[in-house]
């Protein structure tokens, strides 16, 4: 079985501009906030859960539901927290057609209900202090606006859990679905 997920990365340039935005809150927040990977960083479009090896019926799934969505301008923006346990980067830009391509990409049609498009950037620590610091780091991040960039294809990943730097997850690229 392999644990499967459709998302978009974000070009390095728009990760390098969030890395310098969050320095100054990463340092100020020392050790008490699990900071994300930024070579893991994305955007959920659908989660699969465990799936079978070959993974054919994702795939299948996945170039249907892009085959006629054009490529989308979008932008990191805003932040929150989701239940106070992790931290977010929002998404800007073209939002209707992204929430369509997210709904598309669901094998479950009422799980794209729930979601909001985001990127995630840290996890609560193990101290009581820290369900306040993603508070005020969120709202400090509210603000936050990045570059524009064009998506153009959606990434089928695997994860590997604990595979990846300090004990966290590795994502490897399955398949690429281009948006025309």
């Amino acid at each position: 079985m392999r644990r499967l997920f459709a998302a978009i990365v974000p070009p390095a340039e728009v990760t390098e501009h969030l890395i310098t935005a969050l320095r100054p809150i990463r340092e100020f927040s020392g050790t008490e906030v699990r900071w994300t990977d930024p070579d893991n960083w994305h955007i959920t479009c659908a989660f699969y859960g465990s799936q079978p090896n070959d993974a054919a019926a994702v795939s299948d799934h996945l170039s249907q539901a892009t085959a006629f969505t054009r490529p989308l301008r979008l932008h990191l923006r805003g932040a929150g927290c989701f239940d106070r346990r992790t931290l977010w980067i929002g998404v800007g830009g073209d939002k209707a057609p992204l929430k369509d391509l997210m709904a598309d990409c669901q094998l479950d049609p009422e799980q794209w209900r729930r979601q909001r498009a985001h990127l995630s950037v840290a996890r609560r620590g193990t101290r009581t202090r820290d369900m306040l610091l993603l508070d005020d780091h969120a709202h400090a991040l509210s603000i936050y606006s990045g570059p524009d960039f064009t998506v153009d294809e959606v990434l089928l990943m695997e994860s590997h859990r604990g595979q990846g730097r300090s004990g966290g997850p590795k994502y490897e690229v399955v398949d690429r679905f281009y948006l025309r």
